[in-house]
């Protein structure tokens, strides 16, 4: 299967954006912080906020004040046994979607604490989730068609409002794959949202 990415390559990218947009390191900051008084999580978001840092610089400048949590030091493997290791018998419905990922040019696998992310550089397109003890749900972002097994969840602002439920190796079918051949192409096409 071809490399899993950890959290890593997000943590650089967030440091590279605090300091493109800031001028300043997460390790600045956290020295000005520290400096302050600054000793709590809220009173530190409170304090970046009045300086304009927010979103993921903020959470670079947290991270270095505070720590970063420890599931984010974890490698992809381990994040990726860790999901499956109380539903040993879902792992190789996975393993298929990250098989196809894997051998598809384009296509980024990023492992989260409880999910894989299935991106181009653009944008994420699908979703890969071991949501019961008994499934695997793949989010798209969009409608495929002529996936019959698609349904629409019911919170339409979120941008994976359609899922697939995978119950069997044999799920993963062509029909599927060829759903995230379209939901590729379709993230490909389409600016980062």
């Amino acid at each position: 299967m071809g490399e899993m990415q950890s959290w890593q390559p997000m943590l650089d990218a967030n440091a590279e954006r605090l300091l493109r947009t800031t001028g300043r390191t997460a390790a600045e900051w956290a020295a000005e912080a520290r400096a302050s008084g600054i000793i709590g999580r809220e009173e530190l978001s409170r304090w970046l906020r009045s300086r304009g840092v927010t979103g993921y610089n903020l959470m670079s400048v947290d991270w270095e004040v505070f720590g970063i949590p420890e599931f984010f030091l974890h490698s992809a493997d381990e994040r990726y046994a860790g999901q499956y290791s109380d539903r040993q018998a879902l792992k190789p419905i996975a393993d298929r979607i990250l098989l196809w990922a894997a051998e598809t040019p384009g296509v980024v696998i990023q492992m989260r604490k409880n999910y894989v992310s299935l991106q181009t550089p653009r944008r994420k397109f699908a979703q890969l989730t071991p949501t019961t003890k008994t499934a695997v749900d793949l989010h798209f972002r969009l409608a495929v068609p002529n996936l019959a097994t698609l349904e629409a969840l019911r919170a339409t602002n979120d941008p994976f409002a359609w899922r697939v439920r995978l119950r069997h190796e044999d799920d993963v079918d062509d029909a599927l794959i060829g759903a995230l051949s379209v939901a590729l192409e379709d993230s490909r096409e389409r600016s980062s949202a």
